[in-house]
């Protein structure tokens, strides 16, 4: 058996009680969270809410255009027609996912601000009445 070194201070806790002792995990998990828009109640503007979903959705279009450019230019050229036979089909299909994605992306974006304004309103009800 092996004995645990001692700690240089002279006492007898392991350094692993000492951590769970003076750690402050509570206040250190809601400073960390990732929701931190739930602690605070600065509204964000429609562009902050709504930009990834609006990228998406355009680069998706993007590459459904692309895509149909190529599926287009095999029809009309003969050099190189297995190459743009192969690749138009992949660029539309990779430009429908990612539009589609975008476009679903949207209203689970709204359903979850609706959500989040009834929780601060439940929060703001609960805290008026329990605190009194």
């Amino acid at each position: 058996m092996e004995i645990p070194p001692k700690s240089p201070d002279g006492s007898e806790k392991s350094p692993q009680s000492k951590e769970l002792i003076t750690s402050n995990t509570g206040s250190t998990l809601c400073m960390s969270s990732r929701s931190e828009s739930v602690w605070t109640s600065a509204s964000r503007s429609k562009w902050d809410i709504y930009h990834k979903p609006v990228i998406v959705v355009s680069v998706g279009a993007a590459i459904f255009l692309f895509g149909t450019v190529i599926t287009s230019l095999s029809c009309f050229l003969t050099k190189n027609k297995d190459v743009y036979k192969m690749s138009g089909p992949a660029f539309l299909s990779l430009g429908l996912m990612l539009l589609v994605c975008g476009l679903v992306w949207i209203p689970i974006i709204r359903k979850k601000q609706k959500q989040r304004q009834k929780s601060q309103f439940l929060q703001s009800l609960k805290s008026f009445f329990f605190n009194r």
